[in-house]
């Protein structure tokens, strides 16, 4: 039996594991090719994950800062090549690849999976042209949603700002290579959309490998380019194959120079076309006022000669009109009852005349002439007061004798209609009123029913 002074002193865990990984540190760039399983993210953007070949299986971690950097982020059932470093946990006891580059194995399983995306997407029609939005021909504003920094978005506001030197752009910074990518330019569409800032989208990056532009050839991206209501047009730079972005895009340029000159007029050519267009303008008004005053010209010379004829007619038709309403009149009716009256009072005179003629008794004749004098006198005072009375009667229902009692009569002005109710007139119209002693010219402000 050991003695505690004679034997090895034992080592603590801590100790132990720091050992372990003093001696993994040589271990560090490896490459290390294997299968992706398990892929998971944490709430401080590391990625867990392990790598297999089928025999082995081995824990490994992608740290966020690594993560985006890397051309594409790892899925499950995928084969990559990583390069890492092997260290040891000592609160978790786990051996574990440190990872810090992606890079493809199977390009070819990659294309692959590329294809069935397309395939998918053109069953849904995304690829029609029908579905491509048009761009504006003057927008308010342009959104460039590329890397903040490099020749890409000097290229685009440069070539914005020299066609059009006051258009507005509005810049959205985005991770245009790497894992966090996709995500990164899928949240940009979707801001853009929100904020309405802007009446078109420019989508670029500066060109690269099929690895380096795989981030626009995730579904992720198209989603977010579909369901995006203001148009896109994507430069991605000179490349052999045409990326998703591209296809589902409402407009495809080869580079940032092209689309700065796709969305944008040269303002110099639109004042041009304004100053044209304002030149054709004037010449069309002043050949229609030209028209339009020869006719109104024409349809005055017609009036004109038209006129007479016209004031003819109208005084026709109201000397007609006098002439009847004089026959009409209830006073001319009592004037021609009165000269029949006197006419009937002589014959009876002449009557009466001839019969004293050839009475024999002087005094029967006489005192026949002063019963037939009473007699007359009588029968004429009767007359001439029913007459009187009849007088008064039409007097007053004539329509002097209504006007004078307050009442009044309505015509339009135009026309000399009476109106007999409200339906006759409307409002702004002019009319005349004849009253029991002269005439009113006034206009409708209100009818009522």
């Amino acid at each position: 039996m050991l003695r505690p002074e004679e034997g090895p002193r034992p080592y603590t865990v801590t100790e132990l594991a720091n050992e372990i990984r003093r001696e993994l540190r040589p271990l560090t760039a490896l490459l290390l090719k294997g299968e992706v399983s398990g892929m998971k993210r944490g709430p401080s953007g590391h990625f867990n994950f392990s790598i297999q070949d089928g025999v082995s299986r081995l824990d490994a971690v992608l740290f966020a800062d690594d993560a985006r950097r890397v051309t594409t982020l790892p899925e499950d059932g995928q084969v990559f090549i990583f390069r890492g470093r092997i260290d040891f946990f000592g609160k978790t006891g786990r051996l574990s690849f440190i990872v810090d580059q992606v890079e493809f194995d199977d390009v070819g399983k990659l294309r692959a999976r590329l294809e069935e995306l397309k395939r998918r997407l053109d069953a849904e029609g995304a690829f029609a042209a029908a579905r491509k939005r048009r761009l504006p021909f003057l927008p308010r504003a342009i959104a460039l949603l590329t890397s903040p920094t490099g020749a890409v978005i000097h290229d685009l506001q440069e070539t914005i700002w020299e066609r059009y030197p006051n258009m507005g752009i509005v810049v959205y910074p985005v991770q245009v290579q790497g894992a966090a990518a996709p995500m990164s330019v899928a949240r940009a569409l979707r801001r853009c959309n929100q904020e309405d800032l802007a009446d078109v989208i420019v989508l670029a990056r500066g060109g690269g490998s099929f690895e380096e532009l795989y981030a626009f050839n995730t579904e992720i991206v198209a989603r977010a380019i579909l369901e995006s209501r203001l148009p896109v047009v994507t430069a991605l730079g000179h490349t052999s194959d045409r990326t998703v972005a591209d296809l589902v895009g409402d407009a495809e340029c080869r580079t940032p120079t092209e689309a700065g000159a796709r969305v944008v007029p040269k303002k110099s050519d639109v004042l041009a076309q304004l100053r044209d267009r304002g030149r054709r303008l004037d010449r069309e008004i002043a050949q229609r006022l030209a028209r339009e005053t020869e006719r109104l010209a024409n349809k005055k010379q017609r009036m004109v000669q038209l006129l007479p004829a016209l004031v003819r007619h109208r005084v026709e038709r109201l000397a007609r009109a006098a002439a009847e309403l004089k026959r009409l009149s209830p006073l001319a009716q009592v004037a021609r009852r009165e000269d029949g009256l006197r006419e009937r009072a002589r014959r009876l005179n002449v009557s009466a005349a001839a019969r004293l003629s050839r009475s024999r008794n002087a005094l029967a004749a006489r005192r026949a002439t002063e019963r037939l004098d009473r007699a007359l006198t009588e029968r004429f005072a009767a007359a001439t007061r029913g007459l009187d009375h009849r007088r008064q009667r039409l007097v007053a229902l004539s329509p002097d004798g209504v006007l004078s009692r307050g009442y009044s009569i309505t015509q339009d002005a135009e026309s000399g209609a009476v109106l007999r109710s409200s339906d006759g007139t409307a409002v702004n119209r002019r009319v005349r009123i004849r009253l029991g002693a002269g005439r009113l010219g006034a206009k409708v402000d209100e009818v009522e029913s």
